[in-house]
């Protein structure tokens, strides 16, 4: 049980155009979300799918690595971990996320994939 740790893998979609951020001190990071799909039955017999959205966080060389491949639509497999933060609103409201500090990036699907815009 030593090698427990807190580690996330994750196949999906991106869901918008990642956006990357360069910090005063040259780092970059790059933010977007990720949509992963999850198909089951109801009481019905309906087959029925939920989309889960997740927040990704990815920094240097993996942030560069996204910004060129990672286009909306893309699938992908990421592995990472998971972080919670709060901050502060405009308005002065607290607000909660959990993000995933993404540590590696896996392209999927073909080389000739339609772009999304």
């Amino acid at each position: 049980m030593s090698n427990l740790r807190n580690k996330v893998q994750l196949i999906g979609n991106v869901g918008n155009n990642p956006e990357m951020t360069v910090l005063e001190s040259g780092k970059k990071v790059i933010r977007f979300s990720l949509a992963t799909n999850e198909n089951y039955k109801n009481a019905k017999g309906e087959k029925v799918q939920c989309t889960d959205w997740h927040n990704m966080v990815a920094w240097g060389k993996t942030a560069e690595i996204v910004e060129k491949y990672a286009v909306k639509g893309k699938q992908i497999a990421i592995e990472g971990k998971l972080t919670s933060r709060s901050y502060e609103t405009k308005e002065g409201e607290k607000r909660y996320i959990t993000e995933v500090i993404v540590s590696e990036v896996l392209l999927l699907g073909t080389k000739n994939e339609n772009k999304a815009a």
